[in-house]
């Protein structure tokens, strides 16, 4: 064992023996030692910008880069090798039939997600990255109930997700401190893939979430040149698209590309993380309340001033400005919604490839010939760099935009309570994206009706149909109509329990927690056998 790494769960032993090495415990404590500080410190600063919000102020482009944005000189990296072209990404979790299924859908690169779409239970963490080895080994396949999963030729680029900074990783401990899930996520894939992810002639290749500030990036970086030294790999062989997917991340697209700019593979557009991170770091605003979760389109203004500018912003600096995802999925037995569902989606991608977009994102296998078909009609290169969009011209005011067309309903109250407690309930079992209503529901999704509600009840709003004010008290009143509508095979009746009194917490709070993630991870950390003193929950 490792001085100073305590593992603290039982669960996958197979697993924790091929992954949980010594050599590759050493590696994450070396990163821990390094870097948690530094990691620390920026989440305090996180809450320092929040307070400052909280009393008034507004977020604005920081006067300390401004010679950063104004020189025209410096570039980011070119794209790493399998990366020029990617009209087209799947996203899902690391599951192996899942895997399989999207590397053979036929997009162009898939994004294996630790985070958002996954469920953080120490089996899935750690069985997801024998699932990413043995597929970048070509040695995933597998039968289940007589059906043959094999990995065809030339599969998609392989993109991997790690979790977000705030997450800790409590489980594993260093020197009796939990790891950084961002940490325990990219390190294990890195350490045991890295080699022969070159030598197969791909690489490293990482997706980033939920950065809030410059010094974020510059953080990343550091450890990327750290890990690269450390395995000794070239600097430079780590490629990274960072999601631009909270608010004050949005004034800093530049300064993120430029602390990133040697391992910079782009900027996509988050745009669930970032409707919920709006009503988050604007929570002090009753001018911000926005309205139903479906009237929040990518073409009311925020949404659109800040695609604008980052298609501007990476186009400016050389790299891909990726679109971001349609929740809508397949319709079985229904041609005539589907076609409704679809069309939604054609005119998603239509409006990311007329914009300037590099590429989509796309949720299930069937959806793929959609989106190839639009981007490659419209998109004849491999990528549209350049289209500069110099045009543009986004100011603080057009990122702050609460002019949003829309109401709140009934209708709204009611369907962000089902799906909130739906996702929750099905991520303490395990399962990290759910269909719900045809659309393919993850955290992100899960938070923006978790946060609606808060602000609702804040505000003491009113329906626009019933006029009723929405109060604590009627939340509790649907919660427990609902609750018992949503049981099934995939939601116990103990796990609905746990997010039905979370829910009715959450909504009487001052200010809301910051993600649910953190507040339900003490119990996937319970199960799966850590002590109490590992883990951090709300309840």
């Amino acid at each position: 064992m490792v001085e100073g790494v305590q593992i603290h769960s039982s669960q996958a032993q197979d697993a924790q023996k091929q992954i949980l090495t010594e050599d590759a415990l050493k590696f994450l404590a070396a990163l821990h030692r390094t870097f948690e500080s530094t990691r620390q410190n920026l989440l305090i600063a996180r809450e320092t910008v929040q307070q400052r919000l909280d009393s008034g102020q507004q977020l604005d482009f920081p006067s300390e880069t401004a010679h950063i944005r104004a020189d025209p000189s410096w570039l980011c990296a070119p794209p790493g090798p399998g990366l020029e072209d990617r009209r087209v990404e799947i996203t899902g979790p690391t599951d192996r039939k899942m895997v399989i299924n999207a590397l053979n859908s036929g997009t162009k690169t898939f994004m294996a997600d630790f985070e958002d779409a996954n469920s953080p239970t120490f089996a899935n963490m750690l069985n997801g990255q024998i699932n990413l080895r043995d597929a970048i080994l070509r040695q995933i396949d597998f039968e289940s109930n007589g059906k043959a999963y094999k990995l065809k030729e030339n599969p998609a680029v392989l993109i991997v997700r790690p979790r977000g900074w705030h997450l800790d990783e409590p489980r594993v401990t260093v020197d009796n401190a939990p790891l950084s899930g961002s940490l325990f996520d990219f390190a294990l894939y890195f350490f045991h893939n890295a080699h022969e992810l070159i030598k197969r002639g791909s690489g490293p290749y990482f997706y980033l979430p939920k950065m809030e500030h410059y010094l974020e990036a510059r953080l990343w970086n550091d450890v990327f040149n750290f890990s690269q030294s450390y395995l000794g790999i070239p600097h430079g062989t780590i490629r990274a698209t960072v999601l631009i997917e909270t608010l004050p991340a949005a004034f800093q697209m530049e300064e993120i590309l430029f602390e990133l700019r040697t391992h910079s593979a782009g900027l996509n557009c988050g745009r669930w993380d970032y409707i919920f991170s709006f009503i988050k770091r604007r929570r002090a605003d009753r001018s911000a309340v926005l309205p139903d979760r479906k009237d929040v389109t990518m073409e009311v203004g925020f949404m659109d001033a800040y695609v604008r500018l980052l298609i501007q912003t990476c186009h400016k600096r050389r790299v891909a400005a990726m679109g971001g995802m349609s929740a809508q999925i397949p319709i079985k037995n229904d041609p005539q919604a589907n076609e409704v569902a679809m069309n939604k989606v054609r005119a998603d991608k239509l409006r990311e490839v007329t914009n300037g977009h590099d590429g989509t994102w796309i949720a299930h296998p069937l959806i793929n010939d959609i989106a190839m078909e639009i981007f490659n009609k419209y998109m004849l290169g491999p990528n549209q760099y350049h289209v500069r969009r110099e045009e543009v011209r986004v100011a603080a005011a057009d990122l702050l935009n609460t002019n949003v067309p829309g109401k709140v309903t009934l209708e709204g109250v009611r369907s962000n309570v089902a799906t909130s407690l739906a996702y929750s309930a099905a991520w303490l079992g395990g399962n990290g994206c759910i269909p719900l209503n045809w659309l393919m529901e993850d955290a992100a999704t899960a938070e923006i009706t978790r946060i609606q509600l808060w602000q609702w009840v804040k505000y003491e709003i009113r329906t626009a149909d019933s006029g009723e004010v929405i109060t604590a008290a009627w939340i509790d009143r649907l919660v427990d109509e609902i609750a018992p509508t949503l049981k099934s095979a995939a939601i116990s009746d103990e796990n609905l329990d746990i997010v039905s009194r979370y829910l009715k917490a959450q909504v009487r709070r001052e200010w809301p927690s910051e993600f649910l993630t953190s507040d339900l991870m003490g119990y996937l950390a319970v199960r799966d056998g850590c002590p109490a003193q590992w883990q951090r929950s709300v309840l």
